[in-house]
């Protein structure tokens, strides 16, 4: 038995585990399969049902990945929730990369269906929005595939407001399977979207939230505070923007805040910042990352701090005077 909860996404049915796991960076990158399945076999451990990845993470290696070690636990289907994200591609044909039209649309979830292993994933996400094409065509697509048993849900990764409200009201309007989901970024150090663009959208449409990146790139663990460690992700290409960040007055101020609380509460930083995550109402799930299943344990230790996590103990963190 673990303490792990779990919660609707929005207002589908689906049920997901309030701290996740996902593939980027790591699996590919960082870690083989052996790395794969220790880390996916602590999550499961710790209650984790919901396992979250893209086509274009190592170019199709991380899908590759997830399914070989899925095809080793041998758990049941009905127990667990995987995801995978189109829009980037892995290709450079014109028709398919950067884009969200029918025809990218239909081959991606066969051709992420071979890697993964399976005969369906639960979510597919519009990993980023594609102003190149008609939106009644990526929504017509998204329904297409769900109607045809190969994904159960779809969202969108890091859509505006008003991107997700005009998906929405073309499926009500054509009766289609409409948007569920949305993964956006959502951390000490990046709340707006979460926390007021999105605000409309929670209340008029219910829509349900992934959110990735809770600790900042690994800012909020506090190990950047004295420098960048050699081994850090900081120093992977695509994330130098982790030492500029690392070097903001106001991150500096946010992170000491954090290592001060967690410190009084007897957890880690990570621990602390998830735990906020999680604290949001809004926020189905937070998906975590870790290159070792060590990590792993360490971070779904979250759930046990969750409760710590107070109205006035937020304002704190945030910096603000408790109302």
């Amino acid at each position: 038995m673990t303490d792990m909860t779990y919660r609707r996404l929005g207002r589908s049915g689906l049920k997901v585990s309030t701290l996740s796991y996902g593939s980027w960076v790591t699996f590919g990158g960082q870690q083989g399969l052996d790395a794969v399945t220790e880390s996916m076999s602590a999550a499961h451990d710790a209650g984790c049902n919901f396992y979250d990845n893209a086509e274009v993470y190592a170019k199709g290696e991380s899908e590759t990945l997830m399914g070989q070690a899925l095809q080793e636990f041998g758990w049941d289907r009905q127990n667990y929730v995987i995801s995978t994200k189109f829009f980037w591609g892995i290709s450079d044909d014109v028709n398919n990369h950067f884009t969200l039209n029918r025809k990218y649309l239909m081959n991606g979830i066969d051709r992420s269906l071979e890697r993964l292993q399976l005969d369906f994933v639960d979510l597919i996400y519009c990993h980023r929005a594609d102003p190149e094409t008609p939106l009644e065509e990526t929504v017509f697509a998204m329904h297409d595939i769900i109607t045809s048993g190969k994904a159960l849900y779809w969202g969108t990764s890091e859509w505006s407001a008003d991107e997700i409200r005009g998906a929405y009201e073309i499926a009500e309007r054509h009766h289609l399977h409409k948007p569920v989901v949305e993964q956006p970024e959502y951390n000490m150090l990046n709340r707006d979207k979460v926390e007021t663009e999105y605000k409309r959208l929670f209340e008029d449409i219910g829509i349900g939230t992934t959110i990735w990146s809770p600790l900042a790139g690994g800012l909020l663990t506090g190990k950047y505070l004295d420098g960048i460690p050699e081994d850090s992700r900081a120093t992977l290409k695509g994330h130098g923007y982790l030492k500029d960040r690392a070097e903001e007055a106001e991150a500096i101020a946010t992170i000491k805040r954090v290592v001060e609380v967690a410190k009084e509460l007897d957890c880690t930083p990570a621990q602390l910042a998830l735990a906020w995550c999680a604290a949001n109402p809004n926020v189905s799930t937070v998906i975590t990352g870790a290159s070792r299943a060590s990590q792993v344990v360490e971070n779904f230790e979250a759930i046990k701090v969750l409760d710590a996590v107070t109205p006035e103990l937020v304002a704190r963190l945030n910096g603000e005077e408790a109302a």
